[in-house]
């Protein structure tokens, strides 16, 4: 039919697990040697949807992973990202939405925007797996360094650092004389003590909202909900090594008094700055009420409870909603300023 859109589908799930996700994918293709391209945005001017450290994963000529708008952009990149991986050469792409005819007639988008993206084909970035991999394992941001030699990608705490040499298609517009530098700020991690029935919905969502999760549970009743986690902890609250974690964030959900009281003690000796406690004012007031003095102390600044915005409704979806929102709102805005 005339005036029938043809653009490709795109995937709708590509976006979800946020840079977790990226990264996994990417160090998964780094080491099966599947064909692959990694987008970098690398500058951008006017209004955009992406800052600069976006990342895209191409694969098999589509996108798999990444996004730097809503869908509108994405598509044009995939016939330059299938010229990068059979040609191994780098290429940097402009994207500009800035001219009255493109909100008619080109991307549509209407942001009015320039995005440049560098298109690296992931064969030439193998010698980056270690701190790519210490990004997803330990509390670490990265440093990324593109210039026309190399990509270079360091971790913050000074550990594992690599380098890969690049070749650049001979075309490519002039890259700046000191390259590009971005940054990519360390996963969100958190702690979660006590599983129950809002865990089915919450571990999911925060895993898709791109988090790792340890969880600390030891009653069978609720140790099945350690599949939904990364890591499950077997051991009881006081046992755990709080303050040599790295947490973003900690949860405090055993729906068991002596249980959660174990667990804000610990919590106490070195407090993540987010510390979530679930129940009602009253019984957090009597929590608080059994620990000492310099435990109260420490937790007076990070301890929200009742955790959860109030966005209204009852019943563990609506919690687990509650409490996803909070930690974005709290500790994703603070990490991604």
């Amino acid at each position: 039919m005339d005036g029938a859109d043809t653009s490709p589908v795109l995937d709708t799930a590509a976006g979800s697990g946020g840079r977790r996700a990226l990264v996994e994918r990417l160090l998964e293709a780094m080491h099966d040697g599947r064909t692959a391209v990694l987008g970098l945005v690398v500058a951008t001017e006017g209004s955009t949807y992406a800052k600069p450290g976006a990342a895209l994963l191409f694969g098999d000529g589509a996108l798999r992973h990444g996004w730097i708008s809503g869908g509108c952009l994405e598509p044009g990149l995939e016939a330059d990202a299938q010229a990068v991986a059979a040609s191994g050469q780098v290429r940097c792409i402009a994207l500009d939405t800035r001219g009255d005819e493109d909100l008619l007639f080109g991307s549509r988008i209407g942001c009015r925007g320039l995005l440049h993206v560098a298109l690296l084909p992931v064969a030439s970035l193998r010698s980056l797996q270690a701190p790519l991999r210490a990004w997803c394992t330990r509390d670490v941001a990265l440093q990324l360094v593109l210039t026309r030699a190399h990509l270079r990608i360091a971790c913050s705490d000074g550990g594992d650092a690599a380098e890969a040499v690049l070749a650049w298609d001979r075309t490519e517009a002039a890259v700046p004389a000191d390259g590009w530098t971005l940054h990519w700020p360390a996963a969100p991690r958190l702690l979660l003590f006590g599983a129950g029935p809002e865990s089915s919905t919450l571990l999911p969502w925060l895993r898709r909202l791109g988090w790792y999760v340890d969880l600390v549970e030891r009653r069978p009743r609720w140790r099945g909900a350690g599949a939904l986690a990364d890591r499950l902890i077997d051991l009881a609250p006081a046992s755990v090594p709080v303050a040599r974690s790295g947490y973003a964030a900690a949860l405090v959900m055993h729906h068991d008094f002596e249980l959660d009281r174990e667990a804000l003690a610990a919590l106490a000796a070195a407090p993540p700055a987010f510390v979530g406690l679930l129940g009602p004012p009253a019984r957090r007031d009597d929590l608080l009420s059994l620990l000492d003095a310099p435990a109260r102390a420490a937790l007076a600044g990070p301890l929200h409870a009742p955790v959860g915005l109030d966005l209204g409704g009852r019943g563990p979806e609506s919690i687990a909603l509650a409490i996803v929102a909070q930690l974005q709102a709290r500790v994703m805005a603070v990490r991604a300023a």
